[in-house]
């Protein structure tokens, strides 16, 4: 198991298909991210199982659901998260959603116990606000080694970035290309151009430059190498700044 993260990880929301992730982790995909709510740890865990690579270079991530936040559900849930991956240890658990049963004092202890007795290696949340990300890190005796949160070019999100760098902790970005919405953005469409590559592909280099880790998913080959290869982009500070500057607030998820 490794604690380093891929420049870009595989998100697997709505992807059912073993052989599809396999696929992705023989590409080079190394961090793969799951959550119980997506009902496809079993499909992980054998992707895990038939891909030509160690388990040792893989980090896998999930997430508990906020209907099981209560600490003896976060700790059953966890056990059959791990069952359903095929694993000893899960690399990086998240709350999902600080909603529902979520109670830091109540939570967060049960994810400390977690990662004492060996069944997760880090903690993590996810969608928190700095208010709620501050709460959490007083509670836990477990450093928050990620903080997963909608990000792309449509929603800003620089006051959890400045927050994750910090305090050493990672921003992962999911829905870095916002469901496609960045193939109609003018800028993005220049840019894609002055570096030979595809809109996908500069949202992607423009987050990692920032110092977030994007986890897109995709279903097709094609794109999965092209996410690959954004890692490899350059963007300067003024292609980076001119995509900042883009004018909207667009968020995808509630």
């Amino acid at each position: 198991m490794t604690d380093e993260f891929s420049p870009i990880g595989l998100g697997t929301m709505g992807i059912d298909d073993p052989e599809r992730i396999a696929a992705a982790i023989e590409m080079g995909y190394r961090h793969l991210d799951t959550a119980q709510i997506y009902d496809n740890e079993e499909a992980v865990g054998e992707a895990i199982d038939r891909a030509d690579v160690p388990r040792s270079e893989l980090f896998v991530a999930t997430k508990v659901w906020a209907d099981s936040l209560a600490p003896d559900d976060v700790l059953e849930t966890t056990a059959e998260s791990l069952d359903e991956l095929g694993l000893d240890t899960i690399d990086l658990l998240y709350v999902h959603r600080p909603i529902e049963d979520y109670d830091p004092e109540e939570t967060l202890p049960a994810f400390d116990e977690l990662r004492d007795d060996g069944r997760i290696r880090h903690v993590g949340v996810s969608n928190f606000s700095a208010e709620e990300i501050a709460v959490a890190r007083e509670v836990l005796d477990t450093p928050i080694f990620a903080h997963q949160v909608e990000m792309h070019p449509l929603y800003d999100q620089s006051e959890l970035l400045a927050d994750a760098h910090r305090h050493d902790t990672h921003l992962v970005a999911y829905s870095p290309i916002a469901h496609g919405e960045v193939f109609d953005l003018p800028v993005l469409n220049d840019l894609a151009e002055d570096h030979d590559a595809t809109e996908a592909q500069i949202a992607l280099a423009w987050l990692v430059e920032k110092g977030a880790i994007p986890i897109p998913r995709s279903a097709s080959d094609v794109h999965l190498r092209e996410n690959l290869a954004a890692a490899d982009i350059r963007l300067d500070a003024a292609a980076v700044a001119r995509i900042d500057a883009i004018d909207s607030e667009k968020k995808l998820f509630e």
